[in-house]
């Protein structure tokens, strides 16, 4: 229900509630590993329960206009989705990331539900600034980054402890008069 068609393909970008916790906690399992690689959901979502809180948090920062998750589904199955992780209207910044089952990569899906995502922030909440911070080594991401047209601002050197090491964090961003500049030369 509400989803929004990303393609052809038949992938779609939906909401995630509370109550598809077990369908969430699937998801990451299946791609639990993957994930893990340079994201600690796996980490946060162990059980039942930690999906739901962490649906539940998503939920609140919805309602409090502070962030916001959405899932991308193929053929109907929930394979990755896309977050607002924080969003800040007054001052007009928000931090987007991402993640995808092993299976679906290769399609386009982060970048074109991302894309859906950061226009929204963009246009409808008057978003000025929407950044995304990710591991150096996390070249997909960075790829995904740089598809959407984003700039590469800063290293954060050994700034994000995960799973034992310290790893070096890219923040990427892009500013709304980039964003829809970019949409106008193209005609959109």
């Amino acid at each position: 229900m509400y989803a929004t068609s990303l393609g052809a393909d038949g992938a779609e970008l939906c909401p995630l509630q509370p109550w598809q916790a077990e369908e969430f906690l699937a998801h990451v399992d299946r791609g639990r590993e993957f994930i893990g690689r340079f994201n600690g959901l796996p980490d946060a979502v162990s059980d039942l329960a930690a999906a739901r809180t962490f649906l539940t948090a998503y939920a609140e920062k919805e309602a409090a206009d502070a962030g916001l998750i959405r899932g991308i589904r193929l053929d109907g199955t929930l394979v990755g989705a896309v977050i607002l992780r924080r969003m800040d209207v007054p001052q007009g910044t928000a931090e987007a990331g991402c993640w995808l089952e092993p299976d679906a990569v290769g399609r386009g899906l982060v970048t074109r539900a991302a894309r859906l995502l950061i226009d929204w922030a963009i246009r409808e909440r008057g978003i000025h600034r929407v950044e995304w911070w990710v591991s150096a080594g996390n070249a997909p991401s960075i790829a995904v980054a740089r598809r959407l047209g984003m700039h590469k601002e800063a290293v954060l050197r050994e700034s994000y402890p995960h799973r034992g090491e310290r790893h070096d964090e890219e923040i990427w961003a892009v500013l709304a008069w980039e964003w829809t500049g970019r949409a106008q030369a193209a005609g959109a």
